[in-house]
């Protein structure tokens, strides 16, 4: 059930989330904002992801809070809420965590974002990467390789910290956008020897504690396990995995890196998403200065900006979001946009990664954020009028979600049905060599 609206108090405790409102009261329709459930619903029920949590926030307060299915496949499993379930977060890390700490590090001057990485990091340096700038890394451009696989390598945390730093450039610095985890875990690094302090350690003393966010994590004691949604089911590990970050350079890493890492709630992420439409501040703590919250969320180099992501109308943002709206996506499941046009966000946790039913999950989900992030723009009616065109749901027509097998012809006519996990491998080798394609292109963004 979405959270008892409303109470005679507007006030909440650290770590509740916001307080919540109904959709009228800051110029929203109920009506409208009740096709979320549909959409979400479809996704589970096409086998994208088991569960999901999703807030919509506005003016300051949750208008939408809901959780969805269960945080497994399995029937007698936990069902969701966006209170308590803790999910893995992935690449919303490298906003929530990483570029929140280089933010406050500008603000400090203790950082200058065109001073080269190898003033802070000598071991960095060598050759261009000498010129490789804070700026660079934070748009991508530092000419850093996507990814590398660490975790076949790397024997113990301190191993892949010195792989991730001594990895060769595979563009020229500030000439090409390559979407790269490396990058940001370049940033986690830089952070710690500036801050003088472990990244998670900063950024629950200057972030979480600050702001309540009592549910958000590096590394969560087993003691929570009960409440964390599992990634996946047979990893490299060897093992399923259930409060153990997903990612396998990150867990090579120690856990706690710079491109992912982190578990968190929705109401925790709402906090933070609020946080940002007010400028840095929340409850009457400053996190940031408004001028560097500006700066960090303009584009700054293509559609991104700097950590962050911009709403382009494509990879989960929709076809609405305002032209100063800017968000990310992670990897299992997850995507925050923020819309200060509208003074609205949008939150989503799923854990897509879990023995997903669809044979095509990441068109599920990409397909599921887009529609969340118009459904909760066409729900406002008191902010900027829409341009002309169709407001149809993508799952209502889950196009592309579980495409039926193909029949294949031989030669004298004859003709087979490919099995559902034919389908599902060519599905996955189609996608690898569109995935490799997309490294180098500069246009393609990560999910």
């Amino acid at each position: 059930m979405l959270r008892v609206i409303l109470t005679a108090l507007t006030l909440t405790r650290a770590g509740d989330g916001l307080p919540v409102k109904s959709p009228t009261e800051v110029g929203m329709s109920s009506t409208r904002l009740n096709a979320i459930e549909r959409v979400v619903e479809r996704g589970i029920k096409a086998g994208g992801y088991p569960g999901a949590s999703v807030i919509v926030g506005r003016k300051g307060a949750a208008v939408f809070e809901k959780g969805f299915g269960k945080l497994s496949w399995n029937e007698s499993s936990t069902t969701v809420d966006a209170q308590r379930t803790i999910y893995d977060i992935a690449s919303l890390s490298k906003v929530v965590g990483t570029t929140t700490a280089i933010m406050i590090l500008y603000d400090e001057n203790k950082i200058r974002l065109d001073d080269p990485v190898v003033n802070y990091i000598p071991t960095f340096g060598g050759g261009d990467k000498d010129q490789v700038t804070i700026r660079q890394l934070l748009t991508h451009t530092s000419g850093l390789p996507a990814g590398r696989d660490i975790w076949r390598i790397a024997q113990t945390p301190l191993e892949a910290r010195a792989l991730v730093l001594n990895t060769p450039l595979e563009g020229r610095p500030g000439a090409q956008y390559i979407y790269s985890d490396l990058g940001a875990d370049v940033l986690g690094l830089l952070i710690e020897v500036v801050s003088g302090e472990p990244l998670d350690k900063f950024l629950t003393r200057r972030v979480f504690e600050p702001l309540g966010m009592n549910e958000t994590m590096y590394r969560p004691a087993d003691s929570l396990r009960y409440r964390i949604a599992p990634t996946e089911v047979t990893p490299p590990r060897g093992y399923p995995l259930r409060g153990e970050v997903h990612d396998e350079n990150a867990y090579a890493l120690g856990g706690v890196a710079g491109h992912a890492g982190l578990f968190s709630t929705a109401a925790d992420l709402s906090v933070f998403a609020q946080m940002m439409l007010n400028g840095g501040e929340y409850n009457g703590v400053q996190i940031i200065s408004k001028p560097t919250v500006e700066l960090f969320t303009s584009r700054a180099f293509g559609h991104r900006a700097l950590g962050w992501d911009t709403a382009e109308g494509d990879y989960g943002s929709g076809r609405y979001l305002g032209p100063t709206a800017y968000g990310h996506t992670g990897f299992t499941g997850t995507s925050m946009w923020i819309d200060p046009e509208r003074e609205m966000f949008v939150i989503l946790l799923t854990n897509r990664v879990h023995a997903a039913r669809a044979l095509r999950p990441a068109k599920v989900i990409s397909d599921v954020r887009a529609d969340l992030s118009d459904a909760a723009v066409l729900s406002v009616l008191d902010g900027p009028k829409l341009t002309a065109g169709s407001k149809a749901f993508r799952a209502d027509r889950e196009v592309g979600w579980n495409p039926p097998p193909r029949a294949s012809r031989r030669r004298h006519g004859s003709s087979k049905h490919h099995s559902i996990a034919s389908a599902t491998s060519k599905s996955r080798a189609g996608s690898a060599k569109k995935s490799s394609a997309s490294k180098k292109k500069s246009s393609k963004k990560s999910h």
